[in-house]
């Protein structure tokens, strides 16, 4: 699903969108357009990640020198590897999406914003990142 809030054009990889997500990549677009902090929350479930991830890379490709990069933080690995996958699924789209667009159209006004130019590195425990084998073996961070 393509949609406009204000003039930037988000790719969201779902057809259909919830009402409480649309208001959550506006308030997210504000604190982008206002260079400021933003806390938001939504309860679990709502599709936070992928709101925050449409919004985003929409907003990268259209703005690439207001925002250089997303740093995304969770609790747990498994979150990270949802949002990792969150991430591809959203990327795809927009590929897709740019893809029929600039084949169907002999100007090219999409972005040149595609998954050839974004960097995802997922950073997580000592067990997945850490090569030393002493660290490694370790149960505990620090010795009691």
């Amino acid at each position: 699903m393509r949609f406009f809030i204000d003039e930037l054009e988000v790719f969201f990889p779902y057809t259909y969108i919830y009402p409480e997500q649309f208001r959550y990549m506006q308030t997210l677009k504000k604190s982008l357009d206002a260079k400021g902090e933003c806390i938001l929350e939504m309860p679990s479930g709502t599709g936070k990640t992928v709101s925050l991830l449409a919004l985003i890379t929409s907003y990268l490709a259209v703005y690439p020198e207001r925002t250089k990069k997303l740093l995304y933080c969770s609790r747990t690995v498994s979150e990270i590897e949802k949002a990792v996958e969150e991430l591809k699924r959203v990327v795809a789209y927009r590929d897709q999406e740019l893809g029929a667009a600039s084949s169907s159209s002999s100007s090219s006004s999409a972005p040149p914003f595609t998954s050839s130019n974004i960097l995802c590195i997922a950073l997580s425990s000592r067990r997945n990142l850490c090569i030393h084998p002493t660290v490694v073996d370790r149960k505990r961070a620090f010795p009691p």
